[in-house]
């Protein structure tokens, strides 16, 4: 006589009684921890907010642990700290960014308007109001243009030579010299060019000058993102383009480079937010100039980092607030070639077709 054996559905795990959290628990015990750190602060007379935040986040942290502890276990009390210190380390790196854009954005606004952006220093009193940046701008565009006219093309072909071609004792070399000038202070760059271009060539000051000087900051980080973007392209694409009969050269045209086209472009941008900025190169081959130059290979120019520099030094209201005006300028123009190489690397990305 044969036995059937009815099967039992198999339980879930919430089935098992196993206890867990609300998922607003850490919402409330964050609200609960800033009530009672702002309470200690302000019973015990503190007067920096920083403290306020860093005993609320001890409160948090401590708090948090032991009811996920009581309630779901020490294995998972454990994850839930470890989750709120990574979220605790991004509001600490946040917090110094914001109260950096919001000091220049409070006191950059006060001259910034069409005037400030259409108008040079020529004739302006440094102690008085009134002049612009418009001269800086344009020496700032010229300058960060030619200096990625020339890093660019200089830092992708020598990222796929050493990704695609490099081997040997050539290759080695390349990458030994551009770890080299990855660290190179932006003053050695300025000293360079200044030796070689004006005292040894005779050349003048100009915002050519200036341009090579960025454009040696410029390479090696160009050069190691693309690297890296380049190392991360699945090799079976560029076997699958090869084994179609598609010579390399052409592969990393058409398959290589595409696949690897954000990347690419988030590296530049990187390259070039790090050169607008730069001052020191600046000072010693562009020289400054309180009148609008459009010709980057003669004579002074100014920029945006320099015309910041100028400005504050002058040690006056109102060139302190056009000394904070032009560095909002200097934000927003690195933010707008941001946007506008995010929206390229999209456009020109490959798309996928999904079924």
């Amino acid at each position: 006589m044969s036995q059937s054996v009815t099967s039992q559905p198999t339980a879930k795990p919430s089935q098992f009684g196993r206890r867990r959290l609300p998922r607003w628990t850490p919402a409330v015990i964050a609200l609960v921890a800033v009530l009672v750190g702002t309470g200690v602060g302000v019973g015990a007379g503190l007067s920096s907010h920083i403290q306020w935040g860093l005993i609320a986040l001890l409160l948090f942290v401590v708090v948090n642990y032991a009811v996920t502890a009581a309630v779901e276990g020490p294995r998972q009390a454990k994850d839930r700290v470890v989750t709120s210190l990574v979220w605790a380390c991004f509001i600490i790196a946040v917090v110094p960014l914001y109260s950096l854009v919001e000091s220049t954005i409070a006191k950059g606004v006060k001259v910034l308007d069409g005037n400030f952006l259409t108008h040079s220093m020529d004739g302006v009193i440094t102690t008085g109001p009134g002049g612009g940046v418009y001269h800086a701008l344009v020496g700032t565009v010229e300058q960060v243009a030619l200096a990625s006219l020339m890093a660019v093309p200089i830092g992708l072909l020598t990222a796929v030579y050493l990704v695609e071609y490099g081997r040997g004792r050539l290759a080695k070399a390349v990458t030994f010299f551009v770890d080299v000038m990855t660290g190179v202070p932006s003053i050695v760059a300025g000293l360079f060019v200044l030796s070689f271009w004006i005292l040894i060539l005779g050349f003048g000051y100009s915002g050519f000058a200036g341009s090579l000087a960025l454009a040696i900051l410029m390479i090696p980080v160009v050069v190691r993102s693309t690297e890296e973007m380049l190392k991360l392209v699945p090799n079976e694409l560029r076997e699958a383009s090869l084994a179609l009969g598609v010579p390399k050269w052409r592969t990393i045209i058409k398959v290589v480079l595409p696949t690897s086209i954000g990347g690419i472009t988030t590296g530049v941008m990187l390259a070039v937010a790090r050169i607008t900025g730069e001052t020191a190169p600046v000072l010693l081959l562009v020289f400054g100039n309180q009148l609008i130059n459009f010709n980057p290979f003669s004579g002074a120019q100014s920029s945006l980092p320099y015309y910041v520099y100028e400005q504050y030094a002058a040690g006056n209201p109102a060139s302190y607030d056009r000394a904070w005006a032009a560095a909002l300028v200097l934000i927003a123009f690195v933010m707008i070639l941001n946007l506008v190489a995010r929206g390229i690397a999209r456009w020109k990305a490959p798309t996928s077709s999904g079924r």
